[in-house]
């Protein structure tokens, strides 16, 4: 029980996070406040919890609706991403951003209808080895009628979303780099060739990098990558390194309530 009173406070204070413009677009992102801009990720959405990485539909709408209410600005990923590479002017008072991982099929049937419904952008990272491939993932074909709404932009979870400790232990050194570059460069052209849209953002893989993965990222194109570290982006992070909260509810079986099947 304190566990999870913890962790709805938590999430309560992350979801009230104000990130404040700087006073001039001449100032470079180092000048961001600490108070900064929240990434939010989440992973899978359902009307029960599962796992540990859903988050319920209700709940994924009652937190669109406070941010509404608090008059936060949810903007495009690549807003935030230009604005440190100082491409673009301030960004609006209270901006955050909302990330999805992976490409799950609950993207489509139970996160697009709020998307729209609220009007605000997404961006989701996918792994093309999933998608119309795997029991849990979205379609190619889901995926572009959603982008077709606007809202949705898709950028690279890697080719098959490995675990880079683990080959790299795995595997020799030549054959790790070459790993690395086929993870890298095959989901970019792979997410270019079906959405004919700009693949240059990166997740890593359960939030997985160092400095040899962020140098490859670079060569292989990315001018951006995030992780999991649990804080804003405040303009003092390494920009192939940006950090994001991680969404989820706490791991227990749901009954499948009538008020929690409709939303309330």
């Amino acid at each position: 029980m304190k566990t999870f009173c913890f962790f709805i406070c938590v999430v309560s204070f992350l979801l009230t996070s104000v990130a404040l413009s700087p006073a001039k677009t001449e100032e470079t992102s180092s000048s961001l406040p600490s108070k900064g801009v929240p990434i939010f990720l989440y992973h899978r959405f359902g009307h029960e919890i599962t796992d540990s990485m859903t988050v319920t539909v209700a709940r994924f709408e009652s937190q669109l609706k406070h941010f509404r209410e608090q008059n936060s600005t949810i903007i495009p990923l690549r807003q935030l991403v230009d604005f440190i590479l100082k491409k673009t002017p301030a960004l609006p008072p209270r901006s955050i951003v909302l990330t999805v991982d992976d490409g799950h099929k609950s993207v489509y049937t139970e996160m697009f209808p709020l998307i729209k419904k609220y009007r605000v952008p997404v961006t989701i990272f996918l792994y093309p080895s999933a998608i119309s491939n795997a029991s849990y993932a979205a379609t190619w074909a889901q995926l572009r009628e959603m982008k077709e709404s606007g809202f949705l932009d898709y950028q690279s979870h890697t080719f098959w979303h490995p675990n880079f400790k683990i080959e790299k232990r795995r595997l020799k050194q030549e054959e790790y780099e070459s790993f690395v570059e086929i993870q890298l460069k095959k989901p970019k052209a792979r997410l270019e060739k079906e959405f004919s849209s700009k693949i240059d953002m990166l997740a890593w893989p359960f939030g997985i990098y160092d400095e040899e993965l962020m140098r490859k990222a670079k060569e292989a194109g990315y001018i951006a990558a995030f992780g999991m570290e649990r804080r804003d982006v405040n303009g003092a992070e390494n920009i192939m390194a940006l950090p994001r909260y991680l969404i989820a509810d706490p791991m227990r079986k749901v009954k499948k309530e009538s008020g929690l099947q409709n939303g309330s």
